[in-house]
């Protein structure tokens, strides 16, 4: 299968980097499109600013804690934009035509609307490796997307599992 466009789902972690490395080498190979998504969650955002009047904060505490945010969030777009401009750079001496896009998604959702909406061909995205109780209770990005994208997805796993994976591999190979 001949891939045109390819959409990775990057991050500024080593996983959002192996994410990368992957998605560049398939998009060289099959000369396709490349397009560098990331999702500027409302995780920043405290959930207990939502209802302040009922949790009596004060109005100045609200607007200061809102304005505090807004900061972080100015900041941290900005450091994805300044990583993506890097990673652009990169994709283009290597010969791959790379786009990008944030967006201010839940990141399953967005994901998978920014592939149907780009028709993309291919989702190149991590897995941090959450499981039980945890996933549970954060969820996951991955199986989200493994359920609903309209497109084939690449897992890359996020190299503390790998490591966890080969010793398991090892302790079985010694029994």
């Amino acid at each position: 299968m001949a891939f045109q466009k390819i959409l990775a789902a990057v991050d500024d972690t080593a996983l959002g980097q192996s994410v990368f490395e992957q998605a560049l080498t398939l998009a060289k190979s099959h000369h396709a499109k490349l397009l560098l998504f990331h999702s500027l969650t409302e995780d920043l955002v405290p959930k207990f600013l939502l209802l302040p009047g009922e949790m009596g904060l004060s109005p100045q505490l609200v607007t200061q804690a809102y304005q505090s945010q807004q900061m972080q969030l100015e900041m941290r777009a900005q450091h994805i934009q300044t990583l993506f401009a890097d990673l652009c750079d990169r994709a283009k001496r290597e010969g791959v035509s790379v786009q990008v896009s944030t967006q201010p998604y839940e990141p399953g959702h967005g994901i998978c609307q920014i592939a149907k909406f780009w028709k993309a061909d291919l989702i190149v995205m991590g897995r941090r490796g959450r499981r039980g109780f945890t996933e549970i209770l954060l969820g996951s990005v991955s199986n989200y997307v493994l359920h609903h994208a309209c497109c084939p997805v690449l897992v890359v796993q996020s190299d503390g599992d790998s490591m966890m994976l080969e010793e398991r591999s090892q302790s079985l190979a010694a029994l």
